[in-house]
């Protein structure tokens, strides 16, 4: 195994997997991944997770579409998995980092409320002082409109699944400008028999 280092590519990525808690839960999978635009993004799926990579505005706007698509059924649909930026391997020269900053879905999205819990945690890598970053995010978050509130090994945010995405967007996007790889692990929760 060859010891790789961190390098300077700005492509993100993320792998999610879907989980409608359905007995239709192969409609409700498909019809969130077809009615998404995921034109500037590279996608692939298969029978574990999906993987988007390109530019973070879009692999944000791409994750946060599927999942609302799938709440909006009314059934109970979790979805997690693990952002990630400055990977070694990631190139450069991907096609996608060409694409303009506008997110393709926003606008489908802009009157879609929907309520959720999410649970996440930010791992800048190689950092000593990676504690500092993490309490920095979380009272950023507090800003955002969700509560936000302490669970072991990760923090919890409840509110609009849009708030949630953006807290969990700007996190990611303030730490990586100064940690080069940085990661973060997700998971979000709508329509959950739980809360009634």
């Amino acid at each position: 195994m060859t010891n790789q280092q961190c390098n300077t590519s700005r492509i993100a990525g993320v792998q999610f997997t879907l989980y409608p808690m359905s007995d239709n839960f192969v409609d409700i999978l498909l019809s969130a991944l077809d009615e998404v635009d995921q034109s500037k993004v590279w996608k692939e799926t298969d029978d574990v997770t999906t993987c988007v990579r390109g530019k973070i505005v879009h692999i944000f706007d791409v994750t946060k579409a599927i999942f609302l698509h799938a709440a909006k059924t009314g059934e109970h649909v979790a979805m997690t998995g693990t952002y990630s930026i400055g990977c070694p391997g990631d190139n450069e020269a991907d096609v996608y980092m060409a694409e303009s900053d506008a997110p393709v879905n926003a606008p489908q999205l802009a009157n879609a409320p929907q309520r959720a819990g999410c649970k996440f945690a930010i791992h800048p890598l190689g950092r000593e002082d990676y504690m500092d970053k993490i309490y920095e995010q979380i009272d950023l978050s507090k800003a955002r409109g969700v509560d936000v509130s302490a669970a072991h090994y990760m923090t919890r945010l409840d509110g609009d699944v849009q708030a949630i995405f953006d807290a969990i967007q700007d996190a990611f996007e303030a730490v990586q400008q100064e940690v080069s790889h940085t990661t973060m692990t997700f998971t979000i929760s709508a329509n959950s028999p739980s809360n009634k």
